[in-house]
């Protein structure tokens, strides 16, 4: 471990394939599909590095996207936090974990239409854009479908109404599995894997399904709509557990960036480690222009 850390203090990277092969692996990318917190700004901070990274990707004709498990906020609020940042992208160009479930309710509860939310303003608003009605905090307004999320305005009694329905065999969806959100702040944000767990402490029951990373499915509409094979798409996140294992889960090509959530030591104890660990994404840009010749 100890010359790996050496690696990525000298080179600014780590992999566990020869130069050769990792070269000839990044020639191949013709997307990067971007985290965001932890990856292209930490809170409310973008990184010095993260505009010119998207400038190198437009001149090396590298399309990019950005996939977010924090359904805190909707869509037009990451739009407007992005241009705020100098960031200008389209609707098209961002994938939330709340798009996420919206699109899982339609393919598997057709018929659902009263959800109760436990979520922010912002979110509630992304679901009620969707065509869906959002219960209120009483044993009378039944609904179809529980979900729970990063919750930043979380009141108590509402968490409570939330385990009752869960108590009743209601379809239950968690919109991502994060333990934490992260923050430039002086504290720890507590993410929907953390509430998720006080609703199974109290009720016995898991959530019936985790969307978000590392569900492949936010991998496969990219896919999709540019007609590309897993092995042209760079997924690029802070996180082993979501970022990397959704790479790992759609076959694409991995990049655990230490600028967020992991830490070098947490990086190189894992058993099964990425095609590449790097210190940012400046680290990963620098390398795609190297594949390019």
């Amino acid at each position: 471990m100890d010359k790996a850390i050496q690696t990525i203090s000298n080179k600014g990277y780590f992999s566990p394939l020869e130069d050769e092969k990792l070269i000839s692996q990044l020639k191949d990318i013709k997307h990067v599909a971007l985290d965001m917190d932890g990856t292209i700004y930490m809170g409310t901070t973008i990184f010095p590095y993260t505009i010119p990274f998207l400038k190198k990707l437009d001149e090396l004709s590298i399309s990019y996207s950005f996939l977010t498990n924090n359904p805190s906020k909707n869509i037009n609020d990451y739009i407007s936090k992005l241009a705020k940042m100098g960031i200008s992208i389209t609707r098209s160009e961002i994938y939330t974990t709340t798009l996420a479930t919206i699109d899982y309710i339609k393919c598997h509860y057709p018929d659902a239409k009263r959800l109760f939310l436990l979520g922010t303003e912002s979110m509630i608003e992304e679901f009620e854009s969707a065509g869906y009605i959002s219960t209120e905090d009483s044993p009378d307004d039944i609904p179809d479908i529980i979900i729970a999320s990063f919750d930043l305005s979380l009141q108590y009694n509402r968490l409570c109404r939330a385990a009752w329905w869960i108590s009743q065999d209601i379809p239950y969806i968690a919109t991502n599995p994060d333990r934490v959100c992260p923050t430039n702040e002086r504290t720890i944000l507590v993410d929907c894997g953390s509430i998720c767990a006080s609703l199974t402490h109290a009720t016995g029951r898991q959530p019936d399904i985790v969307l978000g990373k590392p569900d492949p499915n936010m991998l496969s509409g990219i896919m999709r709509r540019a007609s590309l094979e897993p092995h042209q798409i760079a997924m690029v996140g802070d996180r082993l557990y979501t970022d990397i294992a959704m790479a790992d889960n759609a076959g694409a090509f991995g990049v655990l960036v230490l600028s967020g959530e992991t830490t070098i030591d947490v990086a190189l104890s894992e058993t099964k480690k990425p095609p590449l660990i790097a210190q940012s994404i400046e680290v990963l840009g620098n390398l795609l222009e190297e594949s390019r010749g």
